[in-house]
């Protein structure tokens, strides 16, 4: 084994005749010698659990913090973005499921390497860094490893949230923003079409809120499964209990991987925008084109505060430029 791909898993048990079990999320994957736990990134390597994907990107690219998406952190700036080939959910309509569900191509980059890099690309900008496009949960140790070497650097995830509280309360200490999916508020959804828990990620949204952390929302609107008008409310109330400055970020899902329902309709995530704009005071439509729902507006006066195309132009030190306002977010 390469030598920088033998690093050593820092939350598991080791349990009799070499098999180990994953502590890092719920699933906690009971391992015997030659097995990979479900994010198929963790190994059990003669009794030690061994993060084979350490330091193993499937690409590297400088892309607007919008993209994440993020629009209340630092808009308009750019960030380096890098991901692991693993995930340690099973939804079976993925959207990312060539790099997440399975084995692709990847290249090496040592930590030593990626802080250089992020000095590089940033230029006089923030230096700042995002572990996005799979889940980045699964490369723990590589993130950690990272936000040690480089502390001048911000972390950015982009997560499902599934993962254990002691190992999140160890990480979230190094993260600055962090763009979580809330795929829906029945938990019945997860576990049937994500092979996963509710409660986890919810509990990972009110620990990173509570650490002051800064968040954004997303959730991918699937005809059928996720998209009644009493789905998106109680999800709206869930979001607006928490903190209704919570950015919510609303997606149409696309055909992919093992799904066959149809594409979102646009109407759907504009239906959703407004139920939503009732009660929080940053909504947002992704990944479709539409004069609504894209620019950010002080929730006080309504005036354009960011326009669509991401570009500030009625922000003076982070409050509105004409009523002062505060507005939440990192500017």
């Amino acid at each position: 084994m390469n030598k920088i791909n033998e690093r050593e898993c820092m939350h598991y048990q080791r349990l009799e005749t070499n098999a180990v079990r994953c502590l890092l999320c719920p699933h906690c994957c009971h391992l015997e010698v030659g097995e990979s736990g479900l994010c198929r990134g963790r190994t059990n390597i003669g009794g030690k659990l061994i993060a084979v994907n350490y330091a193993q990107s499937i690409g590297i690219a400088l892309d607007p913090i919008e993209k994440k998406p993020l629009y209340h952190f630092r808009p308009g700036s750019l960030i380096v973005s890098l991901g692991a080939n693993s995930c340690n959910l099973s939804c079976f309509f993925c959207q990312n499921f060539d790099s997440s569900q399975q084995e692709c191509p990847t290249r090496k980059i040592s930590p030593e390497e990626l802080k250089e890099l992020v000095t590089q690309e940033c230029g006089d900008g923030p230096r700042q860094v995002a572990f996005t496009y799979t889940e980045p949960l699964t490369w723990y140790e590589y993130i950690y490893d990272f936000a040690r070497l480089a502390p001048e650097a911000d972390i950015v995830l982009v997560t499902n949230g599934f993962i254990n509280p002691e190992p999140l309360d160890e990480l979230l200490q190094y993260v600055k923003a962090m763009n979580i999916d809330l795929k829906s508020i029945r938990p019945e959804f997860y576990e049937k079409h994500c092979g996963a828990r509710l409660e986890t990620v919810k509990s990972t949204i009110f620990r990173a809120h509570e650490l002051q952390v800064h968040i954004e929302l997303t959730n991918l609107i699937i005809p059928g499964l996720n998209d009644s008008e009493t789905d998106i409310s109680d999800l709206v109330d869930f979001v607006a209990a928490l903190d209704k400055n919570i950015p919510l970020h609303f997606s149409a899902y696309h055909l992919a991987f093992k799904a066959k329902i149809p594409a979102t309709p646009e109407k759907t995530v504009l239906d959703a925008c407004r139920t939503a704009a009732k009660k929080l005071n940053y909504v947002y439509a992704g990944n479709i084109w539409s004069p609504e729902f894209h620019a950010t507006v002080c929730p006080k006066c309504k005036a354009e505060l960011i326009s669509a195309r991401r570009r500030p132009a009625g922000l003076d030190q982070g409050r509105c430029a004409i009523c002062s306002e505060q507005v939440y977010g990192v500017f």
